[in-house]
């Protein structure tokens, strides 16, 4: 569980930035960016719509562009301000950054396989790993306790999601790497329980 010596709310919302892009191509991002699609600003739409009345008075969001803009939608639904915290950008994805991984098979032939043996250390080239980013996300919860007016609501991405609900539940490496985060989801979790919206 969440150690107590952290500002970390007792309850808090999840995001993932809408659908983009990229997603569309199969590319990966990191912590390089591509637009949302409609369909991106539908779910972030939709997600604002899905969170009137839930107390939320901060939305911490990812500096970077697709998560900013999810935020801001959301945000202005339901009247609160959003804070930039540089600790929700996604996981640094280095070289492969705006590669599929077929192009990744062919210029990084041994990624995948190094990738598959040790999904917890393994980190991208010239980028990180989810162990890294596992006290990135400690950090990130921190910051948004302290800059949060009520309850948070953070919009990030879907492998440092799974760090922030990782940490949020008190789970293991292998419980954090099976979670799953589809864009227009909204998780709310409280001391340690956690419920879709």
């Amino acid at each position: 569980m969440i150690p107590q010596d952290r500002h970390v709310p007792e309850r808090v919302f999840l995001a993932r930035h809408g659908q983009t892009t990229w997603n569309l191509e199969h590319r990966l991002q990191g912590q390089l960016d591509s637009p949302l699609t409609d369909d991106g600003v539908a779910q972030a739409e939709s997600m604002a719509r899905r969170l009137v009345g839930s107390g939320i008075g901060t939305v911490c969001s990812s500096p970077l562009g697709r998560a900013l803009r999810t935020a801001r939608i959301i945000a202005e639904s339901l009247g609160v301000a959003v804070v930039e915290v540089p600790e929700l950008a996604e996981l640094d994805h280095g070289k492969l950054a705006g590669m599929t991984w077929e192009e990744i098979d062919e210029q990084y032939p041994t990624a995948r396989e190094e990738r598959a043996d040790n999904r917890w250390g393994w980190a991208f080239p010239g980028g990180e790993s989810y162990a890294q980013a596992r006290a990135r996300a400690r950090k990130a919860l921190s910051t948004c306790g302290w800059a949060s007016d009520g309850i948070p609501l953070l919009v990030s991405h879907e492998m440092i999601g799974r760090m922030l609900r990782a940490e949020l539940r008190g789970l293991d490496p292998n419980g954090a790497l099976a979670l799953r985060h589809p864009p227009g989801v909204i998780f709310e979790i409280e001391r340690g329980a956690e419920r879709m919206l």
